[in-house]
């Protein structure tokens, strides 16, 4: 069920958003029976849609047997339960949609936790609606029926709950933090972008490991770092995070910040676009507003055009040639051509050398202490002795090239 706003263009992407939330409602395990589409000014505060609207939809369930209506838009607590009423069906809106996916599709103990913590957030004002079967118990004047003494209970309930959620979620992300510290010398490009852009294809392709792949909406959960070898002694680490997608819940975004944290950390945003997709612009838009609710969005990105062997030969030379006048730095691959992924890592290449040039470093060879922060927060190329120095040819930031000239070491570009 869809109910767009009436502005300009509505009616083009309709179909689209349509063809979306039927792509959800399949990979939640529902079959789609039917549809249904109103223009709206602007939504009905007790039913969403119009009267007349509401009438036809109830038909449309009993013709079609259906037992549960997918809304393609977020309702209030009182708008899905006075739909439920009406209709006699259980409704469920897009964002209750995106959360049940992510149930199912939780593996690890940090995503579980996140989802349910969502869940739990998305279900604390919807608690009324979820009790209306003991609504004739209902007190009078002085007296507390069952169902509201239920309803207090689940809310304390649900409240310690999330408590707890939140304080191991914590403790999970302070886990991850002394995990990036540990990697900090390392080059980090962290894969984002709308869900089934083929984040997780690119990053399977790019380390030559086995990664989970899957042509389905939200296919990767967790997020998975990969030792990229990019030849020429030049390594990267890759980080595969969930997808976006539009209208993504907010209790959601907000519960996944531990694991999105890894892009906070990178020192490059690839942000993978589905180049195929007719609505690849809207969903670039959608990605660059949860990167800003995320405050991520000041880190150094590159777009990457993904799926180009799914394009013609003019719709390729078409998109490159506009993508060239507004981002000049995008890079166009696919994973299942032969070579597609080489303008990536060659783009992945000068990003680090520009990070972190090549160094020669001379130094005693008695100052271990040196020689370890080189090999901890750098990356050694070579290691030997000249007459009585110790040279160490390696890739190294700017802020660790000035320690080392601090502490006495002889620094000079090398290459």
């Amino acid at each position: 069920m869809s109910a767009p706003l009436k502005r300009p263009g509505a009616r083009r992407i309709v179909g689209e958003h349509l063809r979306e939330l039927e792509e959800l409602a399949d990979t939640a395990g529902a079959v789609v029976v039917g549809e249904l589409v109103q223009q709206i000014d602007r939504p009905h505060p007790g039913t969403y849609l119009g009267a007349g609207k509401i009438d036809e939809l109830r038909d449309a369930v009993a013709e079609q047997g259906a037992s549960l209506v997918i809304f393609d838009d977020e309702l209030s607590p009182s708008q899905g339960k006075n739909i439920e009423d009406a209709i006699g069906t259980r409704v469920m809106d897009r964002a209750e949609l995106i959360l049940d996916i992510f149930a199912t599709r939780a593996r690890t103990a940090e995503a579980k936790m996140q989802v349910e913590l969502a869940q739990l957030e998305y279900m604390l004002p919807r608690l009324t609606r979820m009790w209306t079967h003991l609504e004739k118990f209902r007190g009078g004047i002085g007296v507390r029926g069952p169902g509201e003494t239920q309803l207090e209970t689940d809310r304390r309930l649900i409240n310690h709950r999330i408590k707890i959620l939140r304080e191991r979620l914590q403790d999970v992300q302070r886990g991850r933090a002394i995990q990036r510290q540990s990697r900090q010398g390392e080059f980090k490009a962290s894969l984002v972008g709308y869900t089934n852009a083929g984040k997780s294809s690119i990053l399977r392709a790019l380390s030559g490991q086995e990664v989970f792949v899957e042509d389905r909406l939200f296919a990767t959960l967790d997020p998975l770092t990969r030792d990229v070898d990019l030849g020429d002694h030049t390594r990267v680490l890759v980080t595969d995070t969930v997808g976006f997608i539009r209208k993504l819940p907010h209790h959601l975004v907000a519960s996944f910040r531990a694991t999105l944290e890894e892009t906070r950390e990178a020192d490059l945003l690839l942000h993978v676009i589905d180049a195929s997709s007719p609505t690849w612009e809207e969903q670039r838009v959608v990605v660059e507003q949860v990167l800003d609710e995320l405050e991520v969005n000041d880190r150094p990105k590159l777009l990457v055009f993904n799926k180009i062997d799914l394009l013609g030969h003019d719709e390729l030379l078409a998109l490159q040639e506009r993508i060239g006048a507004l981002a000049p730095t995008s890079v166009f691959v696919s994973t299942v051509a032969e070579g597609g992924l080489d303008p990536l890592c060659r783009a992945l290449t000068a990003a680090v050398r520009a990070r972190r040039p090549m160094v020669r470093i001379r130094l005693s060879p008695s100052d271990g202490k040196m020689l370890a922060e080189i090999h901890r927060d750098g990356e050694v190329v070579d290691q030997r002795m000249e007459e009585e120095s110790l040279v160490v040819d390696a890739r190294i930031d700017s802020a660790l090239a000035g320690r080392l000239r601090k502490a006495g070491a002889e620094v000079s570009q090398n290459g």
